[in-house]
């Protein structure tokens, strides 16, 4: 049915078809090639935004620790302040009474003194 010349031209035929398709594939590109490549791509690419995610969360997460920290020795510099003033007015004003109360006086508020830094 097929003679040796039918054989050889079939043969051509297959290697002419599968030159072809090298050279459309070559100047395309692969397409599987790209697929996988363009996968990779992907996956690549969502691991680098979740590590950027990551990132700015623990830059976040730091830089919130600090002012936390920062906060804390703010207020406990003004708790020191406030308790340093009223230290030094109850100091001032024993200081004042002891004072008063050598030279036989007292500082004595009356009713009607209360009432007249009620009104005004």
């Amino acid at each position: 049915m097929f003679g040796i010349l039918d054989t050889i031209k079939l043969g051509a035929g297959v290697a002419a078809g599968l030159l072809l398709y090298h050279l459309y594939a070559v100047s395309i590109g692969y397409p599987t090639a790209a697929r996988e490549a363009r996968a990779g791509y992907v996956l690549l690419a969502e691991k680098t935004a979740a590590d950027a995610r990551a990132a700015e969360m623990e830059r976040q997460r730091n830089a919130a620790s600090i002012t936390t920290e920062e906060h804390r020795k703010r207020l406990a510099a003004a708790e020191a302040a406030e308790q340093a003033a009223k230290d030094t007015l109850e100091t001032e004003i024993h200081s004042y009474e002891l004072q008063l109360s050598e030279k036989n006086r007292a500082c004595a508020v009356s009713a009607a003194d209360r009432q007249w830094l009620l009104r005004h």
